[in-house]
């Protein structure tokens, strides 16, 4: 019999920024999400500058993702929760329906969430889904070198926000920047 349940994917801050409002109305994170390419390519504004992770099939890292189980039975209200939770429009999240229905950035990103919550036997899932803005706010293409130099230039709180968002990631978030990062300053990235 298939659930009538509705998954949250999630693989940065959703995880360990706890928002007693939004972690209320889900249950506890489980790690064997589906598998998607994420990267440190999104610069934040409400975290002062710093790299955020997102779906980025041209230089992400696979990376099986964390989800979690909806309180709630109706897709509008799942997709409504973490609209405000991460503080963006409803084009800012994707979802997915039984039946390959929803919305969705990348083709790529959706058809793996589609499989995965099939072999789950979900309802739904939804997923924070933004675009790139690397290149708009800091006039360079997005590359390793490029968020490595950009991160270099940051100081004061921009900078302790952008360190305390790479080492806040979960364990298993290995991506090409994290991965040089973690090389650049010395850091065991298995902490």
């Amino acid at each position: 019999m298939i659930s009538e349940t509705f998954a949250i994917l999630g693989w940065g801050s959703l995880l360990w920024d706890e928002r007693p409002e939004f972690d209320a109305r889900h249950e506890p994170w489980q790690f064997d999400g589906p598998s998607l390419k994420i990267e440190f390519s999104r610069v934040s504004k409400s975290r002062l500058g710093a790299l955020t992770l997102m779906i980025d099939n041209d230089h992400g890292g696979h990376t099986k993702v964390a989800y979690c189980i909806s309180s709630r039975h109706n897709i509008e209200l799942a997709v409504e929760d973490l609209r405000i939770r991460e503080g963006v429009g409803k084009n800012g999240i994707g979802h997915f329906q039984r039946g390959r229905t929803g919305q969705f950035r990348d083709n790529v990103a959706f058809e793996a969430i589609a499989a995965w919550a099939e072999s789950k036997e979900l309802v739904g899932v939804v997923w924070t889904d933004l675009q790139s803005n690397f290149a708009k706010e800091t006039g360079k293409k997005f590359s390793v070198d490029s968020a490595l130099m950009y991160l270099a230039g940051l100081e004061g709180e921009a900078k302790e926000k952008a360190e305390k968002y790479l080492n806040a990631a979960p364990k298993f978030v290995e991506t090409p920047l994290r991965r040089a990062w973690f090389a650049q300053n010395q850091i065991d990235s298995n902490y």
